[in-house]
């Protein structure tokens, strides 16, 4: 069989890379990977793909940003020219990004199988991007590969036969399973002259966090007073860079040790060290609680729940009362109990592939 993967932007790869090495064991599938160029980034250098032993793209579509309504139909209209040569049996998208339903609206248009890694997680937040194409990308697909339970809840109550859902597990896991050795050897607690559990981890970019003035001054005061207790830590995201110099804030995040953004071993690194996480991720409230770190997740939803039911992730949204009183227990040792979700166990991909092979 032959089976198209689709990449368009950084974690895509890393989601994707333990799915291709599983495909590489079985002779009967010939597999390709496209990169749309959704998400152009200079950090994809050679020692990200070397580190991670992520494979190169086969073919590489350059469509690069735009608004969502062009980029989608550039990536429809250069993928559909890829569908036509390679006449693959499947495609296999991930996660919620443009490229997502892109790839899949092209596929199903042209009778090809489409495979949806992540299917199911729902924030119910219709003015995020990532619903929609969550959703769209759902309803079209034939084999629809869920992280947890939940998904599976979703899904039903969307109208997807149960015949398409399969509980795999979490590829993300895979890959962090697979290089937590490597990014212990890091050296980035060193050269930032930190100590393990004595400072905490911040990510914040979110356009609904860092483009207004307002959300973003309050949410940087109660940073300040979180850093009085614990040094915060922040590989500073361009976005959240460019709005702190147009709205004049430079002085609220002179307390915050802001570094540049890093590569994947260092930044799991900081992850393993750390005492707790802020963030307004989704994937980082994953990588947590398979960590089991306590995570703050600023935001008013989250497309994850197992993270917050089961791991080690609290909702805080930005109330800085609600923020500051999940630091103190993190701090006095009070902070909730947490699990590992039943298959975050690394063999989410294998799963995946004897599924797709069942299928064929």
């Amino acid at each position: 069989m032959k089976i198209i993967n689709v990449v368009g932007a950084r974690p895509n790869f890393m989601k994707i890379a333990p799915i291709i090495s599983e495909m590489k064991k079985y002779k009967e599938i010939e597999s390709l990977l496209v990169h749309t160029g959704q998400h152009y980034d200079e950090n994809m250098s050679r020692s990200f793909f070397d580190d991670l032993e992520i494979p190169r793209p086969d073919i590489n579509l350059n469509v690069g940003s735009a608004s969502h309504a062009i980029q989608t139909a550039d990536i429809m209209i250069e993928f559909e020219k890829v569908c036509f040569k390679e006449k693959p049996d499947y495609v296999l998208v991930v996660g919620d990004v443009n490229s997502t339903i892109a790839c899949a609206l092209d596929a199903k248009k042209l009778g090809i199988k489409v495979i949806h890694i992540e299917a199911g997680l729902r924030s119910f937040d219709m003015k995020m991007p990532e619903e929609i194409n969550r959703i769209l990308t759902d309803q079209i697909a034939d084999l629809l590969f869920i992280t947890e339970e939940d998904a599976k809840v979703n899904l039903s109550n969307e109208g997807i036969s149960p015949k398409k859902i399969h509980f795999v597990g979490n590829v993300m896991i895979d890959i962090l399973i697979q290089n937590l050795r490597k990014c212990k050897k890091s050296n980035i607690l060193k050269a930032l002259a930190l100590k393990e559990k004595e400072y905490s981890l911040l990510t914040l970019h979110r356009p609904s966090n860092v483009d207004s003035k307002e959300k973003l001054q309050k949410i940087l005061q109660t940073l300040n007073e979180i850093s009085e207790k614990i040094p915060i830590v922040f590989p500073i995201h361009p976005r959240t860079e460019n709005m702190v110099q147009k709205f004049g804030l430079s002085e609220k995040i002179k307390c915050i040790k802001t570094i540049p953004p890093l590569g994947y071993l260092d930044f799991m690194r900081l992850i393993v060290g750390s005492k707790f996480v802020l963030t307004d991720s989704g994937g980082i409230q994953e990588e947590t609680t398979y960590l089991k770190i306590p995570c703050l997740t600023m935001r008013e939803n989250t497309e994850r729940p197992i993270t917050e039911f089961v791991g080690s992730n609290v909702i805080v949204g930005t109330d800085a009362d609600k923020i500051l009183s999940n630091v103190r227990m993190i701090l006095s040792g009070n902070f909730k109990n947490s699990k590992i979700p039943k298959f975050w166990d690394g063999k989410a991909s294998e799963r995946i592939v004897k599924t797709i092979l069942d299928d064929f």
